[in-house]
This record gives C-alpha cells, structure tokens and sequence, in this order.
C-alpha cells in the first residue's frame, strides 16, 4: 500500500513537473495556494502555531536544518502525513513518502529503519506527534517540520502544484476537421 502511495505522489508530481515544462498553456489556480511569506493569512497560521510552546520530545526543525537535510536524500526519508489535498494546496517537499497519519501505524513494518526520518505536516503538529511515536518505536527521527512553517521560514522547496486550464472542447487540435472523401 505504501508503494502504491508513493508510486501515486511521484506520478503527481512528475505528471505535475512535465507538464508545466511542456506546456504553455495559461494556468488556473485552485481555490487557495499557501504562499509562504508573502501570504499574509499562512504567516498567520504559522505565528499561531510557534507561539504556541512545543510539546513535543522530537525536535522542531527549522528552514536551514530542512535544507541541509533534503541535500542527503540518499540517508533521509521525509515521511508527509498530510492527506494528499493537503500536499497538493499547501505544496510538498519534493521527494517524500505518503503516509497519512491516520494509518502510520499501520504501515510501521513498510518504513525503512536504515534512514534517518523527518516527519512532515502543515505546521508540525501532527509531525511532531508522529516524530515520537516513531522514535518510541525504534525508529531514527531527525525530527519534525511544517511546510507552511518552512515556507514562511524562507525555504524554497517546497514545490507546489497548479493545475493546468482546463481544455476548450474543439480547440485541443487546432485545426478544423474536415471530412474524408
């Protein structure tokens, strides 16, 4: 199942990076991005979450830690436990495994326990409560990390996917059909 997952996000993702490398049609944005720093409402939403005292044994990590980490991608794994309309909305790091949270106990016996892991949600709430349930069961945890909280951090990869405009019946081949004699 988590391979299924993971093949299902890189297909996504990749789907997602060749076709804006391809096509130059104009784009449509969804209903709502998260921007980083420049949107006022997610550097809200962060503010609200590092005001807040952290209550977790795993260590919050931060924008220059997430970097250098996401340089190894050979040694760590980044574990989203977002559902996967979360990762789209709010952008996703991009080389991760999906596991929604719900079913992380679940999948114990899938993850691999020769890389070091960084837990990752939208504020690092339910990446922090996953980060020690991990570590509570044997597991390497770096730590834990938000994508909106790297982003408003400054952090650039986070990558997000827009959808393409949809098609106009009749102008996907460009030409006018003509009938056959």
């Amino acid at each position: 199942m988590i391979a299924n997952r993971l093949l299902i996000a890189a297909l996504l993702a990749g789907a997602a990076l060749s076709s804006s490398a391809q096509d130059t049609s104009p784009v449509v944005s969804p209903i709502h991005l998260a921007g980083g720093a420049s949107d006022p409402a997610a550097v809200k939403r962060v503010q609200q979450y590092l005001n807040e005292p952290w209550k977790f044994k795993s260590k919050r990590l931060r924008r220059d830690e997430v970097d250098a980490l996401l340089a190894k991608p050979d040694s760590v794994l980044f574990i989203d436990l977002r559902t996967p309309a979360e990762f789209i909305q709010y952008g996703s790091f991009p080389v991760f495994l999906s596991v929604q949270n719900k079913d992380l106990e679940k999948q114990l016996a899938y993850l691999p326990r020769d890389r070091q892991i960084v837990t990752v949600s939208n504020h690092s709430q339910r990446a922090g409560a996953a980060a020690d349930l991990l570590a509570s069961k044997g597991f390497n945890v770096i730590g834990a990390t938000g994508a909106e909280e790297y982003e408003v951090e400054g952090g650039t990869a986070v990558a997000h996917l827009v959808p393409r405009a949809p098609r106009v019946a009749g102008a996907a081949s460009g030409a006018a059909s003509t009938p056959r004699s």
